[in-house]
């Protein structure tokens, strides 16, 4: 008799999933510090909800009084130069597996986002923040530099000289300042964070999966090339989509019942 593996991961990060949207909530009281064991959970459940049938869209929470802020220093402080090294891919990947998934992702901004929660709220496609969320990247007070994505996220969501003033300074942006400079789409009461982000998703949700996935792709790699190959690469999933029973529907649907009536589910 064989015996399943056993999940030694600690239950830092779930997904819940209800009406095709799959919750990836953060759990690590007080403040979502995102030590090792939490990014490589993080990873885990990001990965499987990128291949779940039943999770057609994505939100990305830390519970109502904070999404993460940032990075369990105390462990940190404990790692060497030989430690990092080995270490600093992997902190990598458990965030590009969120940016990675592909369905439409949203993350629910409340509270403190600073360091690696600013970095994982940057791996969504949309940002919904409460009216009390705080933003930044302080890792430069602590004679570091963003290590999970954000001198380079960061700098292609608001360009190049708003993300040096923020990693630059360490400061952090209130979400009225981080609506006007692009680092978020949406300020909300902070009570509506989730409703509204679940909502955004759930939308989305009932759209053509595939279709859904092609556009994030091709946007997501269009902008690390050059215009020609990102032509090359909208082309080819243009095409592609007209072998798949959502576009057949979705046409169908246009032809006999005149714009947006198509049902993708």
């Amino acid at each position: 008799m064989s015996l399943a593996p056993v999940n030694l991961l600690p239950m830092t990060v779930s997904l819940e999933v209800a009406e095709g949207v799959g919750t990836l909530r953060l759990d690590r009281p007080p403040m979502n510090a995102l030590d090792i064991a939490t990014q490589d959970r993080l990873k885990e459940l990001a990965e499987e909800a990128g291949r779940r049938e039943d999770v057609r869209a994505v939100v990305v929470y830390g519970g109502e009084k904070v999404f993460a802020a940032g990075a369990d220093i105390k462990e940190m402080q404990a790692m060497d130069h030989t430690a990092m090294v080995l270490r600093a891919r992997a902190l990598q990947d458990s965030f590009t597996a969120v940016a990675r998934i592909p369905k439409p992702v949203v993350a629910a901004v409340t509270g403190y986002a600073l360091g690696g929660g600013c970095e994982l709220a940057l791996c969504a496609d949309f940002r919904i923040a409460g009216e009390n969320a705080k933003l930044g990247q302080p890792e430069i007070l602590l004679g570091l530099i963003p290590g999970a994505g954000g001198t380079q996220r960061l700098a292609r969501l608001v360009g190049p000289s708003k993300a040096k003033d923020l990693i630059f300074t360490g400061r952090m942006v209130k979400a009225d300042e981080a609506k006007e400079i692009g680092l978020v789409d949406r300020v909300v009461p902070a009570d509506e964070v989730y409703a509204q982000a679940h909502a955004w998703a759930a939308k989305l949700a009932h759209g053509p999966a595939l279709a859904l996935r092609a556009a994030k792709e091709s946007i997501d790699t269009g902008l690390e090339t050059d215009i020609d190959t990102g032509l090359a690469i909208e082309r080819n999933w243009f095409a592609g989509l007209f072998a798949t029973e959502d576009r057949e529907r979705g046409m169908r649907s246009f032809v006999e019942e005149g714009p947006g009536k198509a049902k993708f589910l």
